[in-house]
């Protein structure tokens, strides 16, 4: 009985075959417009007062700081060969042997830092809130990450671990295993792939782009938009609990999803740590669950500091109303008119 899916092969990276133009960067323009979109609309019912070139501006800032910080946080934090470090000027390099590539290697945790420096800068040279304008972008971040993902579905990339579940798809581009190891040959046979005739396999792996699209997009997006962004309590408010959602959700997926071959597991205090395709142990943690744990402490530690802020602020507004009152000088008692009388 066979327990996988094979990888639909109508589905291809390229839109148009032979022209360089990928559905990951259509993915990547759509994402974008979709949380300009719903910026736009929540701008048009706040008091912020800004117009269109402004707030294409101010997108265009975040989605530069977003490129430069994904870009850098990928090819020095996930390259362990250290091959960047001694070729910087290939970091931002979109052409390989002759031919274009693009820009292959993105981190999302550095794309956070980046569009968190490209939107501050641009608030502050707009004297705007930031942390306002801040909530105001994050509450459509997720829709438009879902999209993100499903580009890297469609790239056959950034696939999960090994499963014998029925969700599980064999991915062409994922590495092969041994047929001469235990484990892949007892996985072959429950799943129903025949080993005759073949020293590697191709095993089926967690779909943990389609799992991220759901959960860090749509799930995520549905608790803040509907539940979270109108009962904001302070600036900052939705930006620090994106941040400590997106963490936690996240972290329990990367145990789906196989850890980067260079690295490995971070903190591998599991008893078995090896293969790494497979879930052995919670107790091994990978980079993008260590860096989504300072995601989540991050997102608390604004979330209190905002909240400390704001009710400072608070009890200041109310005491320099309470001080106008009593100080502002009694009004004098109003003169009755006499009134003529006729004789």
């Amino acid at each position: 009985m066979i327990m996988y899916s094979d990888f639909p092969s109508w589905i291809t990276p390229e839109i148009i075959p032979g022209f360089p133009l990928r559905w990951y960067g259509l993915m990547y323009i759509i994402a974008f417009s979709t949380t300009f979109f719903l910026f736009s609309y929540q701008l048009k019912r706040s008091n912020i007062k800004m117009n269109q070139d402004d707030s294409i501006s101010l997108f265009l800032w975040t989605i530069l700081g977003l490129l430069i910080g994904s870009r850098i946080f990928a090819t020095l934090i996930y390259d362990a060969s250290g091959y960047y470090l001694t070729h910087p000027w290939m970091i931002f390099w979109p052409f390989r042997n002759g031919s274009f590539t693009g820009l292959q290697g993105m981190s999302y945790h550095g794309g956070v830092l980046g569009a968190v420096a490209g939107s501050y800068l641009y608030s502050r040279k707009k004297k705007l809130n930031y942390f306002q304008i801040a909530d105001m972008i994050t509450a459509g971040i997720p829709l438009g990450y879902t999209f993100g993902r499903l580009g890297n579905f469609i790239n056959g990339e950034l696939w999960g671990r090994v499963t014998t579940s029925p969700l599980g798809i064999v991915f062409p581009f994922a590495p092969r295993f041994s047929t001469q190891t235990s484990w892949v040959r007892e996985i072959a046979e429950k799943v129903g792939i025949p080993l005759e005739n073949t020293s590697m396999v191709n095993l089926p792996r967690h779909p943990s782009q389609l799992y991220e699209a759901v959960f860090e997009g749509v799930f995520l997006w549905l608790i803040i938009w509907f539940l979270l962004r109108n009962r904001k309590k302070f600036h900052g408010y939705i930006l620090s609990l994106y941040l400590v959602g997106y963490g936690v959700i996240r972290f329990i997926i990367e145990y789906f999803r196989e850890p980067d071959r260079d690295l490995g597991f971070i903190f591998a205090w599991g008893k078995e740590s090896e293969p790494t395709a497979l879930f052995l142990s919670p107790w091994n943690f990978s980079m993008g669950q260590l860096l989504n744990l300072l995601m989540v402490v991050g997102g608390l530690f604004l979330f209190f500091l905002m909240k400390k802020i704001s009710a400072k602020k608070e009890i200041t507004r109310k005491e320099l109303n309470k001080r106008g009152t009593q100080t502002r000088p009694p009004r004098p008692p109003k003169k009755k008119k006499k009134r003529s009388r006729r004789k």
